[in-house]
């Protein structure tokens, strides 16, 4: 006898489903991306400003006044009185200084003639690294003030006759 012949078992073939879509990104991800990007900009931007300097060069005057203030940021801010000739109003100056160092020399040559080294870094988002564009960076202490230095010596006045004055015109 012989049995039936039983048809080959194939794997029962189940349906693929479609793959799904891909999920999409939330509101509060692309909300911090934005805002770590951005703050990666500003960063790189503030350094490179920070780095790279517009012009260098020094001014040479009267300093006149030097302080640290700001409300939040405290920076050294100073005055320099740039005198062009002798009886003009003298220039005004106003520059920052970044290093405590320079600012300790600065602040015990107030009231003295000064050269500065300084560099210029327009674009600072902010002012925390100080108020103007001008950064102090080395000191030079020339001397007093000319109009403090020694003044060239005075010949005494002769005093005038009493004949040679003219007479009062009240009797």
């Amino acid at each position: 006898m012989s049995t039936p012949a039983t048809p080959p078992v194939t794997p029962a073939t189940t349906p693929v489903p479609p793959p799904a879509p891909p999920r999409r990104r939330s509101f509060k991800s692309y909300l911090w991306g934005s805002l770590i990007g951005a703050l990666l900009l500003i960063t790189l931007y503030t350094m490179f400003m920070l780095w790279w300097s517009y012009s260098e060069g020094e001014r040479a005057g009267v300093l006149q006044k030097f302080s640290k203030r700001g409300w939040v940021c405290k920076t050294w801010e100073g005055e320099l009185a740039m005198y062009v000739v002798g009886g003009v109003a003298p220039q005004i100056w106003n520059f920052s200084v970044r290093d405590d160092a320079v600012a300790q020399q600065l602040h015990a040559a107030v009231g003295q003639q000064v050269r500065l080294h300084y560099s210029e870094h327009p674009g600072l988002p902010t002012n925390c690294f100080g108020e103007t564009d001008y950064f102090v960076q080395s000191v030079e202490i020339v001397g007093a003030p000319p109009w403090m230095g020694a003044a060239p010596p005075v010949a005494p006045a002769t005093p005038v006759p009493p004949a040679a004055q003219a007479p009062s015109s009240n009797p």
